[in-house]
């Protein structure tokens, strides 16, 4: 079952307080660079928007992804490889809330999202 549209609104205060707000581009770059949530299904998908290397238009660079598991009560965590494919976080790859998924991404032990 898809989100809710009462959950996607919790779910962006969450990200806004626990996530953006300390992940959000420098003030001189929030022109250029900007900050953005996709929800589909029961996930979460974070990422920045860029302007495109060399050609008009802008460049989605995923950070992470976040699976709701309602029947387990459950948060997965994914990252993306440069193959295009999203592979669960080595490190820490489910979680009991949205908040703790967002400090393991936040915290990137083992530079999955950021680097």
């Amino acid at each position: 079952m898809a989100f809710t549209n009462l959950e996607i609104a919790e779910h962006a205060l969450t990200l806004e307080k626990h996530f953006w707000s300390r992940r959000r581009p420098p003030l001189h770059l929030r022109d250029k660079v900007r900050e953005g949530q996709r929800f589909k299904d029961q996930s979460i998908e974070l990422f920045y928007l860029r302007p495109a290397f060399q050609r008009p238009g802008e460049s989605e660079n995923s950070i992470a992804k976040i699976r709701y598991i309602r029947s387990g009560d459950r948060w997965r965590i994914f990252w993306k490889r440069a193959n295009g494919n999203w592979y669960a976080y080595p490190l820490k790859p489910e979680v009991k809330t949205l908040a703790a998924a967002l400090r393991v991404i936040d915290e990137d032990a083992a530079h999955c999202f950021f680097g």
